[in-house]
């Protein structure tokens, strides 16, 4: 049987605005970036990466073993560490489908009334509605 060291692992950080909500070594963690997914094991290169509403899955053992609702953010990658800045994050577990979809209905009314509205910001909605379909869709691959 191996031994794991610490070279097979890249250290996986996970923060929120409220807090730290994950910092342990991992084998592997899938991030949802702007550009598309990307994997980040021990050894990679420098990466700084706009983090897009979706699912953060952290692998061991060659699974999925958890899978973390994110809806957008920053990255940076080195070598030895893999840090998301998230502005939300939820176990997709966690998520309740109902208000997932009560809060997608909800983002949708508001985007509408906005771009009825020219003086409207409407930006911020789009973001809100892109999280809340991000949301939706994870809780529907659980």
């Amino acid at each position: 049987m191996s031994e794991t060291t610490t070279t097979d692992r890249v250290e996986f950080e996970l923060v929120s605005p409220q807090r730290l909500l994950r910092s342990e070594p991992v084998e592997m963690v899938v991030v949802p970036g702007a550009e598309g997914d990307f994997g980040v094991l021990p050894g990679h290169s420098l990466l700084i990466a706009t983090v897009r509403p979706g699912v953060i899955d952290i692998h061991e053992g060659g699974q999925v073993k958890e899978s973390i609702f994110v809806a957008g953010g920053f990255a940076e990658v080195s070598p030895e560490r893999c840090t998301v800045l998230a502005e939300e994050a939820v176990p997709v577990g966690d998520i309740d489908k109902a208000a997932a979809e009560t809060r997608l209905e909800n983002a949708k009314a508001a985007l509408a009334k906005a771009e009825a509205d020219p003086d409207a910001t409407t930006a911020a909605l789009g973001r809100e509605l892109k999280a809340a379909e991000a949301m939706v869709a994870a809780v529907a691959r659980s």
